[in-house]
C-alpha cells in the first residue's frame, strides 16, 4: 500500500509524513484497530483511516413497469404539490385546503407525465430500479511517523491486528 497522501487533500484530511500501520479488508477491523489505538491514550489524532481498491456496487431492487413508473411519480408530485402549496398559502388569502389540494393535483399531474415519458424514453433499455454505491474493498490505517513505533507497539496487543500492512 501507498505511504503517500494524494496531492491536495485537505488539510484536516491529511498527515505530515504518514505510515501504515495496518491494511484491513474491512472497515470495522481498521476502526478496531483506532479505537484500541484511543483506549490505550495513544494520540489517535496523528491517525487516518483510509479505503483504497474503489468500485462501485448496484443492488437490482426491482423490475420497472409503467405503473409503478407513474406511482413513484405520483408520490414525488404529491410531496412538491405540497410543498409548494404551503409556500403559497403565505401570500394568498384564499383558504388553505383550496390551495393544497390544487398544487398537491397539479404536481401529482405534472409528475405522472413527466415519469412516464421519461420511462418512455428510454425505450426498455433500462427496465428495472436500483441504488449504487462505491465501496472501498480494503482499508489502511495510516499514523504519523513520529508516532508509529508506539503505535505499532499498542497495535501488537490486539488480538487479529495487522501489524504488518504487507502481510
Amino acid at each position: 500500500m501507498s505511504n503517500r497522501v494524494p496531492p491536495g487533500a485537505a488539510g484536516a484530511l491529511s498527515l505530515e509524513f504518514p505510515q501504515s500501520l495496518a491494511v484491513y479488508d474491512d472497515y470495522a477491523a481498521a476502526q478496531r484497530t483506532v479505537d484500541h489505538l484511543s483506549d490505550a491514550e495513544f494520540p489517535v489524532e496523528n491517525c487516518m483511516i483510509v479505503g483504497t481498491d474503489l468500485k462501485q456496487v448496484e443492488r437490482v431492487t426491482g423490475r420497472l413497469t409503467y405503473p409503478k413508473v407513474a406511482a413513484a411519480g405520483a408520490i414525488s408530485g404529491a410531496w412538491l404539490g405540497l410543498f409548494l402549496g404551503l409556500i403559497f398559502s403565505f401570500f394568498v388569502d384564499q383558504g388553505l385546503g383550496a390551495i393544497l389540494l390544487s398544487t398537491v393535483l397539479l404536481g401529482v399531474a405534472f409528475s405522472v407525465v413527466w415519469a412516464v415519458l421519461g420511462y418512455a424514453a428510454t425505450g426498455g433499455r433500462r427496465d428495472f430500479s436500483s441504488v449504487s454505491s462505491v465501496v472501498a474493498t480494503r482499508y489502511e490505517v495510516l499514523v504519523e511517523h513520529k508516532h508509529a513505533a508506539r503505535a505499532r507497539e499498542l497495535l501488537a496487543d490486539l488480538p487479529g491486528a495487522l501489524p504488518n500492512p504487507f502481510a
